[in-house]
């Protein structure tokens, strides 16, 4: 895959944030991919929609894409650095590649997907940056909740 393959796949993860912002979530959208570049399953984060902090962006995509008997071959794409609930997720199941819109605002587990095999793809995208960015700025609260801070 291409670099400008990976970002056509981040515009559906772009997507579902803008989704999930228009809901009054967290905009952090995720789809995963096969190999070929076919879209499996897309989701955003629900924690605040749904009050159910288990919906993140990577485990709504994931859950959306059905069951198979192997992720190996697998491209997880997401506005933002999955955390380590997600990050578990990708290396449960095995999923191959990871593609990152940022990794700047939030870091999660993509020094440690990286040390165990996963390929990870930072685009480090001004989209992605920009989108969650204005949102912690304008609702700290919920993104302090939202990734566990105090």
């Amino acid at each position: 895959m291409t670099k400008s393959e990976y970002a056509r796949m981040l515009e559906v993860a772009i997507e579902e944030a803008r989704q999930g912002l228009a809901e009054g979530g967290v905009p952090i959208g995720a789809a995963l991919f096969d190999s070929t570049g076919k879209l499996l399953g897309r989701g955003h984060n629900r924690r605040v929609q749904d009050s159910d902090p288990a919906i993140h962006a990577e485990t709504a995509a994931f859950r959306a894409a059905g069951r198979r008997t192997s992720y190996r071959d697998t491209i997880m794409v997401t506005t933002l650095a999955p955390c380590w609930y997600c990050s578990g997720l990708v290396r449960q199941f095995g999923i191959g590649t990871v593609v990152v819109g940022e990794s700047e605002t939030f870091q999660g587990g993509v020094a440690w997907l990286r040390r165990n095999g996963v390929k990870v793809v930072d685009l480090k995208s001004a989209t992605c940056r920009d989108l969650l960015g204005a949102f912690i700025k304008a609702k700290p609260e919920v993104w302090n909740e939202d990734i566990g801070v105090d």
